[in-house]
């Protein structure tokens, strides 16, 4: 079994110093909103992607009046020992390690330590545009597909180059557009490849969870829609350079590519209900979960934000039986509700550790 051992956090966001010890199957934590405890499940987060899931910036999550923030975490992968750290100082490039090696790309960290997220943010997914579901997306898949993760890399590389150009007064060189858009193409060959297989492999696990959180009382689908569905990219670049330049940027190719969201034959934005949402959402999510277990042959830690926000005593229940079957290994879980907490602990049966936060501050119960 994979799991966090323990972790130390030193001046990030709200939490001025900690170092916790966690249970192999279950932690909870326990405290009003905005004490903290999203914040350590961020740390938890970054130590398995590099980055914060709550800002982009990484200077941002620096505390308050501080220069720098440190995150060190102990895990214990196929029983071996594994030590990430990292430190973000202010001016300076971000320090990542493993075992007190330095990353050279860290993109070579992502997938090592696979990780899902429930959060309230999640929302975004449903009701923001298209750039959320891609990067839910390219979150899953490059966990466990590096191909993809360089793929998309050199891809994002060749769209700012060609989005360079068109933001130019003069109009572009046809030679360097030529060369571009080939690139552009090759690598998005190979980013639509991946998305649709994840689409075909994905959905019907969504819908399994989806519909044993309702009861089987609604039906749900994704659709996935692409620009390299129309054929190849590079013909499609070419017949949009004039209105591409004319507005400054690319208009076409996979950065447009979008998932459709479902609910009986209508997109659960304009239809859905606030507890049909989250139970859409935290079926995503389970099925992401189920996805990289499969794909990476790890179990993944799941982090559980506020997750029982939003629905009803009914979906909270078989949610809870979910999570708490044996298909899940390590548990992160954040709410202001004791008896959630108690009905987890009751049906688990097995080892947890409590924490009470308050200001940044994390005491065991």
């Amino acid at each position: 079994m994979n799991y966090l051992e323990r972790i130390s956090v030193l001046n990030y966001r709200n939490i001025a110093s900690c170092e916790l010890g966690f249970s192999k199957r279950l932690n909870c934590f326990l405290g009003k909103n905005g004490v903290g405890k999203t914040n350590l499940l961020d740390a938890v987060y970054y130590l398995s992607f590099c980055k914060s899931h709550l800002n982009a910036v990484d200077t941002q999550v620096i505390r308050h009046g501080e220069d720098f923030f440190m995150i060190n975490g102990t895990y214990f992968m196929n029983g071996t020992e594994e030590f990430i750290s990292c430190a973000v100082k202010r001016r300076t490039k971000k320090q990542f390690r493993r075992n007190k090696k330095e990353y050279e790309r860290l993109s070579d960290h992502i997938g090592f330590i696979p990780a899902v997220l429930i959060s309230p943010s999640d929302q975004e997914l449903i009701s923001e545009g298209s750039d959320e579901r891609r990067r839910f997306l390219d979150t899953v898949i490059s966990q466990y597909d590096k191909s993809y993760l360089t793929a998309l890399i050199r891809y994002n590389s060749a769209l700012q180059n060609r989005n360079a150009l068109m933001k130019q007064e003069q109009v572009p060189d046809a030679t360097m557009l030529d060369i571009l858009e080939e690139q552009m193409s090759v690598e998005a060959e190979v980013v639509f490849a991946r998305r649709t297989a994840f689409i075909e492999g994905f959905t019907p696990r969504f819908q399994y969870y989806y519909e044993t959180i309702s009861g089987g009382e609604e039906q749900v689908s994704l659709s996935y829609t692409s620009h390299c569905q129309r054929g190849k990219l590079t013909e499609l670049l070419k017949e949009c350079r004039q209105r591409d330049h004319a507005i400054g940027y690319t208009t076409r190719g996979i950065h447009k590519d979008d998932l459709e969201m479902l609910i009986g034959d209508f997109p659960i934005k304009r239809t859905g209900s606030q507890g049909q949402n989250k139970s859409y959402l935290v079926a995503l999510k389970l099925a992401q979960f189920d996805y990289l277990k499969q794909s990476t042959g790890k179990v993944p830690l799941l982090l559980l934000d506020d997750l029982f926000d939003k629905l009803d005593a009914e979906r909270v229940a078989r949610i809870i039986t979910l999570v708490t079957g044996d298909a899940f290994g390590q548990i992160f879980i954040t709410d202001t509700n004791r008896e959630h907490l108690d009905e987890l602990i009751q049906h688990l049966n097995t080892e947890s550790r409590i924490f009470e936060v308050d200001k940044g501050e994390f005491k065991e119960r």
